[in-house]
């Protein structure tokens, strides 16, 4: 067989080298640790739409998020592996070789980065097989995001070697990694808090939370990390293979050229870090029936002559000024605050919203009811986020949601013709099913005309969603009137 020169003798040195260094080890620790947190351990990535086997996108994000613990691993392998000829004494004896130090310092650096970069994908490969069967949306603008945190792990295990080379003594790996895990976790504990300039914080690898399934990281933040990291790396190179204090010091530009270069690319305010995924939020639609490609799995159950969209646009057209299509809706970001209650939302569609996980994976009956409650209308009353601040916990009125939730599940019932708890509803469904009841009860007792009336003038507030406006008080006792709502 022909073979290139050199090739079997290189291969042989890698194999070696992968042998001998840290590397393995600290890659299986890497995956091993990783797929135990993220599988085994229940977490903001376990959760809901935004679940880390849910979608790539997804996947991809929360390896980053994991990455404020893997960055002090990679840094502390690379200074294990820096120290490795000084504890075998024979530094001054490599000096003496003909071959170029660069040479060989790269097949050591280059075997540790392969190892770890090789465990960081495959703990992404772990959870794309588990979106593969979930259904997610197929696509490869995750790729940026995967590939500057394998590069964030090179670099950072290069900078550890490269530390310890410059400061061969045994605390420098214990050292280096309590100070790079102190400074990436504060960072990212800091990223909503404004503790730090955001272009500052993007210097961590570490990503926050993942916020919705149709965002994305921003290109200005991948491409920046990208120069700051291959500045980064750089220095811990030439630091590993600098044998005069003159060299160490011109090994630092790189990394000072990577800052000055990423810090104005990166994104001022921490609400540009993440953008919409336009191409996951395009519309693909099948009738009156319109859901995002994200969600264009869910389409066949939603949409045709048997489906439930279509039978809540007819039992809808018996209101006034009804709705003509069913669609799913895309939340505005960057998010102008979290407050009470939504804005005014057209009145020609029903919107559907399987981020909420109210319809997602939903039987048609459940479905059904989804898309009636509230006469056809999203919620008013915002449900308050995992993440909110005291100040919103102490703005959010949990008696206003419930009466609202009594007043949809009603409103629901009156197409239907039976009461039943709307899907997704659990943690406020027994305070409201004990308003519901009786509401359900009075409304029926009325005659159609004045049951149409007040089912219309629910429908009208809701859409206005003012904050005023008790809904399950207008059902009960028609005190606004009738509109078509905003168009």
């Amino acid at each position: 067989m022909n073979r290139t020169p050199g090739t079997a003798p290189k291969a042989r040195i890698l194999r070696i080298e992968l042998r001998r260094s840290v590397g393995v080890w600290l890659g299986a620790l890497l995956l091993l640790g990783s797929v135990a947190l993220l599988q085994s351990l229940s977490g903001p990535w376990t959760k809901g739409a935004v679940a880390w086997t849910e979608q790539w996108t997804s996947t991809a994000w929360w390896d980053r998020f994991l990455m404020a613990f893997l960055w002090p691993l990679a840094v502390a392998a690379g200074a294990v592996q820096g120290l490795r000829d000084h504890r075998s004494g024979m530094t001054e004896l490599l000096t003496t070789t003909p071959r170029p130090p660069w040479q060989r310092a790269a097949r050591t650096a280059g075997a540790l980065a392969l190892t770890l970069a090789t465990a960081y994908l495959l703990l992404f490969l772990h959870g794309g097989v588990q979106v593969i069967g979930n259904g997610g949306y197929p696509h490869l603008r995750w790729l940026p995001i995967l590939l500057v945190g394998a590069l964030a792990l090179a670099a950072a295990a290069w900078l550890g070697m490269g530390v310890a080379r410059t400061v061969p003594s045994a605390l420098t790996p214990p050292v280096l990694t309590m100070v790079t895990l102190m400074a990436v976790v504060l960072v990212h504990d800091t990223v909503t808090r404004g503790a730090f300039p955001n272009r500052i914080v993007l210097l961590s690898p570490s990503l926050a939370e993942v916020h919705g399934v149709f965002l994305t990281v921003a290109w200005r933040v991948n491409a920046g990390q990208t120069v700051w990291l291959l500045g980064l790396a750089a220095t811990g190179f030439l630091l590993l293979v600098a044998g005069k204090p003159r060299a160490r010091l011109l090994a630092l530009l790189p990394a000072v050229l990577g800052a000055a270069v990423a810090i104005p690319l990166l994104p001022a305010i921490p609400e540009r870090n993440y953008v919409i995924d336009k191409a996951a939020t395009a519309l693909v639609c099948e009738g009156p029936v319109c859901v995002t490609r994200l969600h264009e799995r869910e389409l066949a159950a939603l949409a045709g002559p048997e489906g439930p969209a279509e039978e809540a646009l007819r039992l809808l057209s018996r209101l006034p000024h009804p709705p003509t299509s069913v669609r799913e809706t895309v939340p505005a970001w960057p998010a102008d605050g979290w407050q009470p209650s939504a804005p005014p939302r057209p009145a020609g569609f029903v919107p559907v919203d399987f981020e909420e996980r109210a319809l997602a994976g939903a039987t048609r009956d459940e479905a059904l009811r989804g898309l009636l409650a509230g006469a056809g209308t999203a919620p008013c009353a915002v449900a308050l986020r995992a993440d909110a601040t005291e100040e919103e916990e102490l703005r959010y009125d949990e008696t206003r949601a419930v009466r609202e939730l009594a007043a949809r599940t009603v409103a629901a019932a009156w197409f239907t013709g039976e009461l039943k708890p709307l899907r997704g509803t659990s943690w406020l469904r027994a305070d409201a099913d004990r308003l519901a009841r009786p509401a359900w009860d009075a409304l029926r007792a009325l005659p159609p005309g004045e049951q149409r009336e007040r089912v219309a003038a629910l429908r009208s507030a809701a859409l206005r969603c003012d904050g005023d406006t008790d809904l399950l008080t207008v059902l009960a006792a028609r005190t606004v009137p009738a509109e078509s709502g905003t168009r």
